[in-house]
């Protein structure tokens, strides 16, 4: 094994590099977040304001009522982005460790073939997750109450 300074920095340098792309993933892991806060918060707004019952207006009710449902909707969405998203971390994680041992010389078995398929694996969902959040983006523009019925 080699233990000189160029070869340390050298194998940190390679095993730092997937760190980039967890730098993303926190970052889209806080965007999302924000938002299923926003949809769960709305969400309970809504059904306080339903089970008080100050609502008199039928079509009002009705719109509130399909409004909470949508919000269901868009927080199953984010969760299911949220999931995609820390496992992409963990498969990215799995990565740099691998990288970092094989580098070193501290694991002679491991294969190329399994930091291939972490970093592809962690990019998929990676790109699930963002596929699932345009979709929950999406959902969110097209039942924004645009016609929402106001109360006389």
């Amino acid at each position: 094994m080699d233990v000189s300074i160029d070869a340390i920095t050298n194998n940190i340098q390679l095993a730092l590099a997937p760190v980039f792309l967890l730098t993303a993933v926190a970052t889209l892991i806080n965007a999302i977040s924000a938002r299923l806060a926003r949809s769960v918060d709305r969400m309970r707004a809504i059904q306080h304001r339903i089970q008080e019952g100050s609502i008199k207006d039928q079509a009002m009710l009705v719109h509130m009522v399909k409004e909470a449902n949508e919000a269901k909707v868009r927080g199953r969405l984010c969760t299911a982005a949220i999931f995609f998203n820390v496992l992409s971390g963990v498969l990215i994680s799995l990565t740099v460790l691998e990288l970092f041992f094989f580098q070193a010389g501290a694991v002679r078995a491991l294969q190329a073939t399994y930091v291939i398929w972490t970093f592809v694996l962690g990019l998929i969902s990676f790109m699930t997750s963002l596929s699932i959040v345009l979709a929950e983006v999406v959902y969110a523009y097209r039942s924004a109450g645009w016609d929402t019925p106001f109360l006389k």
